[in-house]
Parts: structure tokens; sequence; C-alpha cells
């Protein structure tokens, strides 16, 4: 063991001791937003203070839980860095983080049960964006049993950090989930595009950005347009409101957020230098600026707000079900995978009387007295429908399944935004901010870089030529600056170029005109189902691509951006270097084709529309067509996605599908719009 490992331990010893009694005790520090831009004499007077208190703590205490019974299982940092990295730095890292009930919610996670009762009257599959929202918001009816089953374990310590973004894809908290016989897009891994999906309580919540947004108008308008009455931006704006509790009212207008939700809404307390630099350039070279996405002006380059709470990751888990742990009413099921929705013919009616699924190596048949609601997103909702009986006749028998109702579009209508991303290395040296430092200040009140997703939290929205500006359908990412560990090749979007601080700029296509579709690979439910993402097939989105990284390479380019000395990383491909001369269209092309960075906004598979639209698999109620007493609540069933970060989104329709259910049973009415 090193010298520096030595020290770092003995650091983290008095640190864990002067952390337990502070939060322990509930002393409470204020929290300031931090950036790039603090000064060298702010920091030096911060570090002092922190360090002349920790050298005080007696280095033989350790944190101890203020409860008996902690959570501080599941995978650990060690488990999901690679091996050349700093490990009882790590180790240490994960133990504070464990132990913390700010952090790590040490004694208010929920207390999965053992084995289920026979019989609920509500069944919710899947613990994500949308089926957390559903069965925190149903339990609220003290007379409604209420079983959510979910196929992954909780949160583990490590993911409430927000710049372990990323961190735990491509582990056995992800599906891992691959495309296959890809014609247009990751032809550089033989048409098979990478997939990842949350296998998690908190599902992709537990794993994405946190951006808060929404979309805009225009994408509930085509909605209502293809026959879903009810959708309309006036009409979902209110349960975008149920959830939200903004915290920066004032700097955003009152009348376009909800105060009082569960959910937190505020950007990270800290954000790189680089950042505030990008917005700069963006004003400069005439892309703009917007303080809201979601707000008057939809247009514009803006450090986003998030799903966070005080540096702290939130997500749809955290925010609806750890509040209501409590609830007696409320069962939740872990490591339990779903594998059938059980239905009964009633007459000439068809409908679900319930679910079977795996736990603890045991298979459970339970029943539900009034409904079943799948949530388990994009991918696994039409497999279970299909495993099911519910789906294109034709299909379930060619693979030996009954079919119980012929419902056509199921695994239908896939589609997913489309991405390509450009790396840029800078004259400054890679600079790892995961250090005994930022680890400290996280620790001490949950500022600095451990704070935030570094760059990520960045983005901007534009338009093409094929829209308008109050439809855009372009949006720019970012990656770089994160405060996290070393994980070799895992994660594309955090690449190093040698020694060189390099950054990732991503175009975004937000409204694809590709589709492809999902069908089942065998009738063993254990089994990954065929996902043909057909994407970019059409050239329309190709287009749009282009067009987005047009105004990508127009920012390195602006005074803004000269001290960076940015310089565009070649990663053409065998394929392209014909085209390479001209860097015109046709190269980015054949770029795009090879090197596609799919995003995982997948979305449409059990679409909503009438029943007079034969592709549609749920109503605008979204309720399966043909079966009583089942339905969906997941990004599956947008008919479009819509043209942005789509996680709230799901949780308004969360919000909306209790709402529904609690109106058909008459136990409220469904809010207003103004």
């Amino acid at each position: 063991m090193c010298v520096e490992h030595l020290i770092t331990a003995r650091h983290f010893a008095e640190r864990a001791y002067a952390y337990r009694k502070r939060v322990y005790n509930k002393a409470t520090t204020k929290r300031t937003p931090q950036s790039g831009s603090k000064t060298r004499a702010q920091r030096t007077r911060f570090l002092k203070t922190r360090r002349s208190h920790s050298r005080k703590m007696n280095v033989s205490e350790v944190p101890e839980a203020p409860c008996s019974s902690p959570f501080v299982s599941g995978l650990s940092l060690t488990d999901v860095c690679s091996g050349n990295s700093a490990t009882l730095f790590l180790s240490m890292v994960n133990v504070l983080a464990a132990y913390s009930p700010i952090i790590n919610g040490v004694c208010g996670r929920i207390t999965p049960i053992k084995r289920p009762l026979p019989i609920y009257d509500f069944i919710v599959v899947g613990g994500g964006a949308g089926g957390s929202v559903v069965a925190s918001r149903l339990s609220e009816i003290p007379n409604w049993n209420v079983l959510l089953v979910e196929a992954g374990p909780d949160e583990p310590v490590g993911m409430q950090i927000p710049s372990n973004l990323q961190l735990y894809l491509n582990t056995e908290l992800d599906w891992k989930y691959k495309t296959t016989n890809e014609s247009y897009a990751c032809l550089k891994t033989n048409g098979s595009c990478s997939w990842p999906r949350g296998k998690n309580l908190g599902g992709c919540t537990g794993h994405h950005g946190m951006a808060y947004h929404r979309g805009h108008e225009k994408d509930y308008a085509r909605w209502v347009e293809m026959g879903n009455e009810g959708w309309s931006w006036k009409e979902v704006l209110p349960y975008f409101f149920k959830s939200e509790d903004n915290k920066e009212i004032g700097r955003v207008r009152a009348q376009d957020h909800g105060t009082g939700g569960p959910m937190t809404v505020e950007r990270f307390p800290w954000q790189p230098q680089f950042a505030w630099d990008i917005m700069s350039a963006a004003k400069e070279v005439g892309l703009g600026t917007t303080e809201d996405l979601v707000g008057e002006n939809i247009k514009g380059f803006t450090v986003a707000q998030t799903i966070s709470n005080n540096g702290v990751r939130l997500s749809t888990a955290r925010a609806f079900l750890w509040p209501h742990r409590n609830r007696k009413n409320l069962h939740v099921a872990l490591n339990a995978m779903a594998t059938k929705v059980n239905t009964k013919k009633i007459l000439s009616k068809v409908k679900a009387d319930g679910i079977t699924f795996i736990m603890n190596g045991r298979r459970y048949n339970v029943r539900a007295r009034k409904e079943v609601i799948l949530a388990a997103g994009t991918i696994n909702s039409p497999q279970l429908l299909l495993l099911s009986g519910i789906g294109p006749k034709s299909h379930l028998k060619s693979v030996g399944i009954r079919p119980v109702v012929d419902l056509p579009g199921v695994g239908e209508n896939l589609h997913n935004h489309q991405s390509f991303g450009v790396d840029f290395t800078l004259s400054e040296t890679n600079t790892n901010e995961l250090n005994i430092n930022s680890a400290d200040m996280y620790f001490y009140n949950q500022t600095g870089p451990l704070s935030s997703t570094g760059l990520a939290q960045l983005t901007g929205i534009l338009a093409s030529n094929y829209t308008t500006n109050d439809d855009p359908d372009i949006q720019i990412f970012f990656a770089g600056y994160q405060a996290i560990c070393d994980t070799g090749d895992r994660i594309p979007d955090l690449k190093a170029d040698g020694n060189k601080e390099t950054v990732r700029f991503t175009s975004v296509n937000l409204q694809a005109l590709s589709r492809g579709r999902i069908t089942l690979a065998s009738n063993d439910p254990l089994h990954h189902p065929i996902i043909w993402g057909n994407d970019l097939a059409n050239p329309q989105d190709r287009s749009i691509m282009y067009q987005g990284l047009q105004h990508i390479l127009k920012l390195p380019k602006a005074n803004a951006m000269k001290k960076y000395n940015m310089k565009m990383v070649d990663d053409t491909v065998p394929e392209c270097e014909q085209y390479k001369k001209e860097m015109n269209y046709d190269y980015w092309d054949c770029q795009f084709r090879y090197n596609t960075r799919p995003e995982n906004h997948q979305a449409g598979t059990c679409k909503m529309g009438t029943s007079s639209d034969p592709m549609a698999v749920v109503s605008p109620a979204l309720k399966v067509h043909g079966v009583d007493g089942l339905r969906v609540a997941d990004a599956s069933v947008m008919p479009k996605m819509v043209s942005g970060n789509p996680v709230a989104v799901v949780n308004m329709i969360g919000e909306r599908v209790a709402d529904f259910i609690k109106n058909d049973y008459k136990v409220i009415y469904t809010l207003k719009a103004d």
C-alpha cells in the first residue's frame, strides 16, 4: 500500500467521525452553489476550515447508523471501478456514503417483502420512473393493497452520488440489451447497438443524467392529432406540477413550475468553468441561451435543472417510495422477475387476473382484485404482453404461445432518439475530479464536483430546417469533467485521449422518423427479446443529426473557447476514410452509420391510440385494448417520443394513470387544467 493511500485512509477515518457527529445530530450546513469560477482564496479558506475541524477528530471512531437495520449493501464502488483505481480510497468513499442518511438514506429505504400475499387490489410491474409513481399514488388510498414488483435490487450506495452517472451500466444493474440486424446504425459493431436499461429499484432514474425536461407543446399536440384526446399540453401540465418541487422559483418563472411535490427540481450545486464558457460561446456564435428549457424560451443552451436534492441523486423510487416506506398497504418485491400476466375469460371478455413472478428461486402466482399496471419500460412491457398471449397472433403462434388477444401493435412503433458524439482534447492535462479534496468537500456539505454530473448538466435545444422554432428537433449533449473512477472503456462518453483533458459534444435527433420492433426470441421469459431498432433508416434522421453537428463545430471557434485550444479527435473508421478529405455530408453520414451513439430514450412499443387505430395497444386512459383490468404506464405508451429528456414525462404518465384509476373507482376527480 502506498503512502498516499495510508494518508487517505487516516484522513477519511477522521472525516468519518466528524461526519457522523454532524449528520446524526442533525446539524445543518448552508449549501451555496459552487462552480469552477470559485476564487482560489475562497476555496483555500473553505479547505482550511474543514481541515482544522477534522484534525480534532478521534480516528478510532467509525460511522454508525442511527437505526437497527441500515441499508449499506449493493454493488460497491470497488465492484464497478476498474482494477487500477485507488481501491482503498474508493472503499472509504463507499463507507462514508453508505452510512450517510443524507446521501444514502441509510435508514430511510423501503423494506422489501420476503413473500407476497395471495391477492392484492393492484399489482404494479416495474419500479422505475412510471411504476414508482403509480404504486405510491395508489397506496395513498388506505383500503387499497398495492404490490410493486421490481426485477432488480435496491439502488446501491454509490448510485446516490451524481458524479457516478452511468457508472453502473453494463453491470448486474443493467439489462444489457443489444439490438440486432441494424442496416443503418452501429455498423462498427456488426449492426448491434447497445441499449442499457436500469435493472434496479428506480429503473433508469438511478442511472440517467437527471435532466428535467418535458418536451414542448407541439409534442402533445401531435399526440392529440393521433387520436389521444385529453393529452394536450394544457391537460398534462397539472400532472407535471403535481410531481414537482422546484427550488429555484425566481430564477425560473413560477407559472412554469410546481412546488410542494415529492420530486425536487433544481440545478446541481457545482459546474465546471468550461460549462459557463460554452454558454458564452453559444451566445457569441448566435445559438443563444435560456434560463429554463420548459419556460418561456424553449430554445438555446442552458445549465439544466435536474431531478436532484442538494447535490444528491433523486431517483423516482427515492422521491415517491422512500417517504412512504411504512405504509402497511404498500408491498415492494425486489429481485422479482415478472414472467406473465395471468388472464381469465368471462363470457366474451378477457380480464387480467394477476401475474406470475419468480423471486428467490420460487415461482409465485399472485392475483389482482382490480387491476394490473405494467410499468416495465419500452422493452419489457411489450415483452411481458407477448409472453402473456397479448400481441400479433401469427407471431405468438410462431414461438409456441397461445394467443389470448390478437393485438398487432404490441412491440411495433419502436423508436429512439439518435445521436453522434465528437471528442475534443483541450490544452490542459487530464484532471481527475475524483480526489481527496473533492470527496472531502462532498461529504462535508454535498457540494463540489461529486455533487454534479460535470458537463452532462449542460445542454442545448435547437431547430433544424425541417421544423420551426416552436417545435425544435435537435438537442446537444456534453460529457467531461466528471468526478468518476476509472471505468476502462465501459463508458464511451468518458473516453480520454492520452493525458489530455477530453470532452465530448453530441448531436441528438429528437424527432426520429425511423421505426423498429420488438419480438420474442422464444417463449422463455428469461430470454431477452429480439430488438430491431432500425435507427437512422430514414435519411432525414441523419440529416437532422448533421445539422446539429454543424452547430457543435461552431462552438470551439468562439473567442470564449480559444483558451482551451480545442482539437477534434480523429475517430474515422476505415470505411469512411474515402470521404475524410472533404469532411462533408458524405463523410459524416458514413460516420453516423458506423459510430452511432444510440440514446436511451426508447418509446412507442405499446402505442396509445383509439380502438379504431389497428396498431394502438392502449387507449387514451392507458387501458390495454381487449383486456379488462390491465394498463401500461411507461414510455412505451408514447405514440411519438417527446422532443427532450423523457423521464419527467414518464413520471407524468404515472401520475395520470393513478388518477385515471382513482377516478374510475370514484375515489377522486381528475385534475383540471386552468
